[in-house]
């Protein structure tokens, strides 16, 4: 019987170390492909309805509250248009951020597409308010809004007690819908009366990011370029002296890689018709391409290619209630030398050459 039993039991052990033998040949289940391939899509997904939101929400949704007016619908038009003209002044008084906007699951999508990492160098205190000065702007300012714009890389987590407004076009908060989609990412217009609310009179701990090149350094953004639009920006830093902020020089590498663009010479016909159409629409027509939706042709889908946005060391900077024009400059000079010390001290470690240096022009 002992032996029997000793077969029968010598039997199923073997059986069991056949089909343990058999499982591990057989061919591995697709679900890591599958899952990274869905997760890619998503990060395109993620790009992509942020790039037509920005170009198309505005004029979309202002077509259609004026159709809905001459349509049964028109009660909910003329609801939203009188709230509209009673909340006309919310973006320039501090916007109307939302925490949960800030931190949906799509700005990490968006984030890993590039991927996008913002990089610490300083404390700041939440005792003093500062203003960002962000180079390059690229084509969409990816980093900037990324990084400020969203929680998608820990600013809050990295700069406790700081509240970041990224300040963009105001034409874009004239607009229905999209203005309140831009104001619940802490998002303000590029204007005077709304910066100088966030630095006096909404406390402190308040950083406002300003692309300080604007429209026209987009026209010189492409793969390899390493310019910035700064030599007649002084503006910012007048600001910074009447309300005693400190300037904080940003710099994102990689912001002018992610889309290709034809660069027009200046004095040519086509270079003169961008600023015309610059200084007409508040914006550059730039004329640029990426990549298509899921494939390598054509397309408005950016590269992927790695932003790595650096924020320096702040700027003290005294409260003077009217700066003489030296003291702009003075304080215009410290903050050039900064974003370059900030530029070759970093650059090595983002793909650059030693030799490569920030042309400021």
């Amino acid at each position: 019987m002992k032996t029997i039993l000793a077969a029968y039991s010598g039997a199923l052990k073997g059986t069991g170390y056949s089909i343990l033998s058999s499982l591990q040949d057989l061919p591995s289940p697709p679900w890591p492909a599958l899952r990274s391939k869905m997760e890619k899509h998503l990060q395109v997904i993620a790009v992509l309805q942020w790039v037509i939101s920005f170009l198309t929400m505005g004029i979309s949704c202002t077509v259609l509250l004026i159709y809905m007016f001459c349509t049964d619908l028109w009660v909910i038009a003329a609801m939203y248009t009188t709230w509209l003209i009673f909340d006309w002044n919310t973006p320039k008084q501090g916007g109307r951020r939302s925490s949960w906007v800030r931190n949906w699951t799509v700005w990490t999508y968006f984030r890993d597409y590039f991927p996008i990492r913002l990089i610490k160098t300083h404390n700041l205190l939440p005792s003093r308010n500062y203003i960002f000065g962000y180079h390059p702007h690229g084509i969409f300012s990816f980093g900037a809004f990324c990084n400020f714009g969203t929680e998608a890389t820990g600013f809050s987590k990295k700069f406790p007690g700081i509240k970041p407004s990224l300040a963009t076009l105001a034409g874009n908060f004239r607009m229905p819908i999209l203005r309140d989609y831009l104001m619940s990412g802490g998002i303000c217009p590029v204007t005077r009366n709304s910066i100088d609310y966030l630095l006096s009179q909404n406390g402190t701990g308040n950083a406002v990011v300003i692309v300080v090149g604007g429209a026209a350094e987009s026209l010189d953004c492409a793969p390899g370029m390493n310019s910035v639009t700064l030599n007649n920006r002084k503006g910012f830093v007048r600001l910074a002296l009447q309300q005693g902020s400190d300037l904080v020089p940003v710099y994102s590498f990689g912001e002018n890689n992610v889309y290709k663009q034809v660069i027009f010479e200046e004095g040519t016909w086509c270079r003169l018709a961008q600023k015309r159409l610059q200084k007409i629409l508040g914006f550059a027509p730039c004329l640029f391409h990426g990549c298509g939706l899921f494939s390598d042709s054509w397309g408005m889908v950016p590269y992927n290619k790695p932003i790595t946005t650096i924020v320096g060391e702040p700027i003290t900077v005294p409260k003077v209630e009217e700066p003489t024009r030296d003291m702009v400059e003075l304080y215009h000079a410290m903050y050039i030398k900064s974003l370059r010390s900030l530029f070759d001290k970093y650059k090595t470690r983002f793909g650059l050459k030693e030799s490569d240096i920030l042309h400021i022009q």
